[in-house]
């Protein structure tokens, strides 16, 4: 289970309304527009200009002043100026690397192409020249809102399913592996040397157990949880890390 500012919990799905604000059950959870920008004017303006369409923001004039600032999990972006005093924002950029939940967007006085290039392979929304167009960040922003909660949304969702998959017993993981790899009932007995009356019976509690509603359900789970259908030296079928976080 996730935990947003504020202590309410992320259970359900987040969708996005109008861009402006992410909900999960009754709670609001206004989406966080973090700025990183030594240069005050700038960071006033897009400060301005996120407030005036609804979004929460916040301004560090250092890199490292907003890497010390504790996680937030709540619909975000990050607005972030390449020339910083301390760390340059491309090293930013891999410090928060798995940070997928807060898409980054590049803001320069100076058009880099080279940099530019690198910032766009590593992943970031954007990379604009200052001064920006109020309608372009706008726009912007709202694209990285909605990165930022399918991502959330994801993570939800996959967590879930972890605690499900925690749940099945040793020789249920082994068939569910064995199954979604696409093996026949006779076959998975064939393989773990049980009788198919005994495949049957621990399919069913892993279909129940994993809350799936069809195989094509059950398979999309697996590849969520990043199980992978390789055989171990013992000849049985094995998860990856991923399911076992």
């Amino acid at each position: 289970m996730l935990t947003l500012a504020g202590g309410s919990a992320l259970t359900t799905p987040l969708r996005v309304a109008d861009h402006r604000e992410a909900k999960s059950g009754t709670t609001t959870v206004r989406p966080t527009v973090f700025v990183v920008d030594d240069d005050i004017s700038c960071c006033a303006f897009v400060r301005s200009v996120v407030e005036s369409a609804g979004w929460r923001s916040e301004t560090f004039a250092s890199a490292h002043e907003f890497l010390s600032r504790p996680r937030m999990l709540v619909p975000s972006c990050l607005v972030l100026d390449v020339g910083l005093p301390d760390l340059n924002g491309l090293d930013v950029q891999q410090r928060i690397v798995d940070r997928s939940d807060m898409p980054i967007i590049f803001i320069t006085g100076s058009a880099d192409v080279a940099v530019a290039v690198s910032a766009m392979k590593a992943g970031a929304v954007e990379f604009l020249i200052k001064p920006c167009q109020t309608d372009v960040l706008v726009k912007t922003i709202g694209r990285a809102v909605e990165q930022s909660t399918a991502a959330l949304r994801l993570e939800v969702e996959i967590q879930t399913l972890r605690g499900r998959y925690a749940e099945l017993s040793s020789r249920e993981r082994e068939v569910m592996a064995l199954v979604v790899a696409g093996r026949l009932n006779k076959q998975v007995g064939g393989e773990l040397g049980i009788s198919e009356i005994t495949v049957k019976g621990h399919r069913c509690n892993v279909m129940r157990k994993m809350n799936a509603r069809s195989l094509p359900d059950l398979v999309t789970m697996a590849a969520l949880l990043g199980l992978l259908p390789e055989r171990s030296l013992g000849g049985k079928w094995r998860s990856t890390p991923a399911a076992q976080r």
